[in-house]
């Protein structure tokens, strides 16, 4: 999922050269998915269909950071889990010290759209058993050594799930959307 050192491959210092049509599914399909920045520059204004709260972790949110970005999802209500962080940089950005798993459970039962999992491992690895759909962005690339999509804190617990829908790009990039049929 990502680089050794946290970098993802289309975040700051990505490796992976975007293709345009990646951008413009992310445009057309995922507009609330794109940092601040990137709906300025590409002018998009749209709400998006999908989510209306995005959840990071602390090492993820820093990446933002170091770049000078406060809050790169001022359109969303955005959470950023960490038992470090004292003070939100930005505030828009909500601290969140206490347990993933039961935030995640209050938030599902609030009315709104879907919840977005932005990162990373660790935070994933916490909230395994909460997923109930997993949109996998398929890049053709490898990399060898990196972070995983789950960290080691997700324990044993083989799931299955359905394909929901799936786009494939010319630039070989691929959208694939699972929903979770059993746990």
């Amino acid at each position: 999922m990502a680089g050794p050192d946290g970098a993802g491959p289309t975040g700051p210092n990505g490796f992976w050269p975007i293709p345009q049509d990646y951008i413009q599914h992310l445009v057309t399909t995922y507009p609330e998915t794109l940092p601040v920045q990137a709906r300025q520059a590409l002018s998009v204004t749209a709400v998006g269909p999908h989510f209306d709260t995005v959840l990071e972790g602390r090492r993820t949110y820093e990446i933002g950071l170091a770049a000078g970005i406060p809050d790169a999802y001022p359109h969303m209500r955005h959470l950023v889990f960490s038992r470090t962080l004292t003070e939100s940089p930005d505030p828009a950005v909500e601290l969140v010290a206490e347990d993933p798993v039961a935030t995640v459970r209050k938030l599902k039962q609030q009315d709104g759209k879907d919840i977005w999992l932005l990162g990373g491992a660790e935070l994933a690895g916490s909230l395994y058993a909460e997923i109930d759909t997993l949109i996998l962005k398929i890049a053709p690339l490898t990399i060898g050594d990196g972070i995983p999509l789950f960290s080691r804190k997700a324990l044993f617990d083989p799931r299955t799930w359905t394909l929901a829908d799936h786009t494939v790009l010319k630039s070989g990039a691929i959208f694939l959307t699972y929903t979770r049929i059993n746990g």
